[in-house]
């Protein structure tokens, strides 16, 4: 994909090095997760809320209640959506040059509301497979109360910027032959054992793509 100039408002001004504004940095750092944070004012005061969501092509998609008020707030209003993984502590020889490794990405646009309930059933479908693909099949189909009673909202991955940190630490040259341990220390997410429903039929199996979930 190609790289779009940055708007104003989504262009890095600190440590400008680290942004990426192509789609596929971007894109990347969208997919490896599952977990963002919105943000929006309601009433006058700020709010951040955080929510799962998934993309589909050029838009990030997020769901929820009905009942929901951050849901009811931002539909057809500006929102501020980021998403962040945290990839290691980057121990340097100062403490001033601590740091993280991380992938981060802030989106900005217009939240849109999906009113088309056939839409809506595909973009589930979507969702649940990215997560656990196989197991649309094997539920219960969802009923028409319970899509009524769902609020999907999207935004154009328009404005948006990623900005990431690889690497080692980054001291003073005149600190190098300070005698302490520098370096990284990677964080990894990882999915525990299942824990079976105590509900759980007998001789239910466990599906095989449970072993495939990678935590976001």
């Amino acid at each position: 994909m190609s790289q779009q100039p940055p708007s104003d408002r989504v262009r890095l001004r600190r440590v400008h090095e680290r942004a990426r504004y192509d789609r596929d940095a971007i894109d990347a750092v969208l997919d490896a997760g599952m977990l963002c944070h919105v943000g929006y004012v309601f009433d006058g005061a700020p709010y951040v809320t955080p929510t799962l969501y998934w993309r589909e092509g050029d838009r990030v998609y997020w769901h929820g209640s009905s009942a929901s008020r951050m849901l009811r707030a931002v539909d057809g209003v500006e929102v501020c959506l980021t998403v962040s993984h945290n990839d290691g502590l980057v121990l340097a020889r100062s403490a001033f040059h601590h740091s993280v490794n991380y992938r981060s990405v802030m989106l900005l646009g217009r939240a849109d509301k999906e009113t088309d309930s056939a839409r809506m059933m595909a973009h589930l479908e979507t969702f649940m497979e990215r997560i656990l693909p196989g197991r649309w099949a094997e539920l219960r189909p969802p009923l028409d109360k319970e899509i009524k009673a769902t609020t999907m909202l999207s935004m154009a991955i328009d404005e948006v910027s990623a900005k990431i940190r690889s690497g080692p630490p980054v001291d003073d040259d005149e600190d190098y032959d300070w005698p302490v341990w520098a370096g990284v220390v990677p964080f990894h997410a990882i999915a525990g054992p299942p824990e079976p429903d105590p509900r759980l039929l007998p001789d239910v199996p466990l599906p095989a793509y449970i072993g495939a979930v990678k935590p976001g």
